[in-house]
């Protein structure tokens, strides 16, 4: 059966979703896969990214698209929570999971102050390693930041020449600071908390200012559970409920659900490389 607030999407008759950024390789998800998987089908989400964010994660990330052909998809980075334990066995480990079609991006890595689980010089050391990876296998780069954007965009902007399709993930800044990605030539994804009246209404008005060509939805699975989705015991976010950011999407840039959702998925068929969905 599907998750309660998975009928609406299914019943809407939206284009087919991709999601860009969901951590199946958490554990949370090691006992009911097939289940989740089904629930995002029945949702209309065909295409999900599964982001790596440590040498455990980036290893069960591929698995997991090699095991899902089609439908699964991975990343491969170093997040910067995990950034003091860079070092040279790791750089190798990324550069050769880029070599695999499968891994249609590299990160999530960037910079993270909010939390400073590793301290702010590693993560700089990580993530310009991993700026420089990205240049030399020409793969997309798929970026976190979090009360870091003077240090991030300044590092962002030494390297953009030389990237290539580079995405700020799970975006919740301000509008200045998306105006400065978006003169980087960067696409922008949003996630549930869009959703969040309590955080999340900043995003309303920054939002309407992305091009169809740069804007991308995510979940971010298992967190970021989107508020305006019906409750449930286990609070688990999961792909069935991207179709909660696209309704928030389109109410606050005054777009019809179809035509965020069709515009999202082209977008991130694009920028990965995907196949069209079967």
């Amino acid at each position: 059966m599907p998750a309660s607030g998975c009928t609406p999407a299914s019943a809407s008759g939206l284009p087919p979703l991709v999601d860009i950024g969901a951590n199946l390789a958490h554990d949370s998800f090691d006992a009911d896969l097939d289940a989740v998987l089904h629930r995002a089908t029945l949702a209309g989400v065909t295409q999900i990214v599964v982001t790596g964010s440590s040498a455990e994660s980036n290893r069960k990330a591929l698995a997991l698209a090699l095991g899902h052909p089609g439908r699964l998809y991975a990343t491969a980075g170093l997040h910067p929570h995990h950034a003091s334990e860079w070092e040279a066995s790791l750089a190798a480990q990324i550069r050769e999971l880029a070599a695999q079609p499968q891994v249609v991006a590299l990160g999530e890595c960037g910079l993270d102050y909010f939390r400073n689980y590793s301290p702010q010089a590693d993560q700089r050391r990580a993530f310009a390693a991993q700026l420089a990876l990205a240049a030399e296998t020409g793969k997309p780069l798929f970026l976190h930041q979090r009360d870091a954007h003077a240090d991030f965009l300044a590092m962002l902007r030494e390297h953009r020449p030389q990237l290539g399709p580079v995405v700020v993930h799970c975006f919740t800044d301000t509008q200045a600071a998306l105006e400065d990605y978006l003169a980087l030539d960067c696409h922008i994804g949003i996630t549930g908390w869009i959703c969040d009246e309590r955080r999340g209404t900043h995003l309303l008005d920054a939002v309407r200012i992305i091009p169809d060509t740069r804007l991308m939805v995510e979940t971010d699975a298992p967190y970021l559970l989107p508020r305006t989705a019906p409750k449930t015991s286990h609070r688990r976010n999961e792909p069935a409920y991207l179709v909660w950011v696209v309704r928030a999407l389109a109410a606050a840039r005054r777009q019809s659900e179809a035509a965020v959702a069709a515009a999202t998925s082209a977008t991130a068929r694009a920028f990965f490389g995907l196949p069209a969905p079967e």
